[in-house]
């Protein structure tokens, strides 16, 4: 079952070349899927609270067709996908006017809260019905990035309070937008796609060093990978962005 939102742009989700930054689509995103579980009675504090589960994102890769500005109206889409063993797919999608501008594929994990194990997906009962998975060739889901030592240091970011939700951690939304903070000239630049893989939460107090490589899509797309270590020399995430001019 596709479930649907409609949403309209505010300016303050906009960056300094009047698109949407990527970290505000992707809470778009994720903002519909909270709904979709609201209405089907799964909320993520009841979950949380009453079943003891916490969902947390794996990976996820989102493609950016079209620019976002101020003050459009948008409708977004999500729907889960047929899912086996720990992993729960979900794909997104959002529309401009009934033309799609962006898509988004990921996978999450269901973890105990009491037991920190994970849960397998035929443990939980889904209230919704599952769709087909969105594919994409030139932006996957799973990566390898170089090694740190091939790649260049970019800079340093510690976490702090805005960053983090109710799990403790750093909220994946907040991402896309801190990785686009280190690329080389982002008044040049419009992140057009991202793909995360995340490793290891990064938590209150943390700093995370960040370290970038430039690469090429299989379709000839500019753009950048990234890898970013906590304080321990732990990896918490590796990315890639693609970028196109400004």
């Amino acid at each position: 079952m596709i479930y649907s939102e409609d949403f309209p742009i505010r300016w303050h989700e906009t960056d300094l070349n009047r698109a949407v930054r990527p970290s505000a689509l992707l809470a778009v995103m994720q903002e519909t899927a909270n709904h979709q579980l609201h209405t089907a009675d799964m909320d993520l504090d009841r979950l949380r609270d009453e079943q003891r589960v916490a969902f947390i994102l794996s990976r996820i890769a989102v493609k950016i067709y079209e620019p976002l500005h101020a003050y459009e109206n948008i409708t977004a889409q999500t729907w889960v996908c047929f899912s086996h063993g720990f992993n729960f797919e979900r794909c997104f999608r959002v529309l401009r006017e009934g033309r799609t501008v962006a898509e988004g594929v990921s996978s999450w994990g269901l973890l105990s809260l009491d037991d920190r194990r994970l849960v397998r997906v035929d443990e939980l009962e889904f209230p919704v019905t599952p769709e087909e998975k969105l594919q994409f060739d030139d932006l996957p889901e799973r990566f390898r990035v170089p090694p740190v030592s091939e790649m260049e240091f970019a800079g340093k970011r510690a976490i702090r309070y805005s960053d983090l939700d109710y799990n403790g951690h750093m909220n994946n939304t907040k991402y896309p937008d801190m990785l686009a903070d280190f690329l080389p000239a982002p008044e040049e630049t419009r992140v057009n796609g991202f793909s995360i893989s995340f490793l290891k939460e990064a938590k209150y107090g943390d700093e995370l060093s960040l370290y970038r490589a430039p690469f090429l899509t299989k379709t000839g797309g500019a753009g950048y990978c990234f890898c970013a270590l906590n304080g321990a020399g732990e990896t918490c995430l590796n990315a890639l962005l693609t970028v196109l001019p400004a």
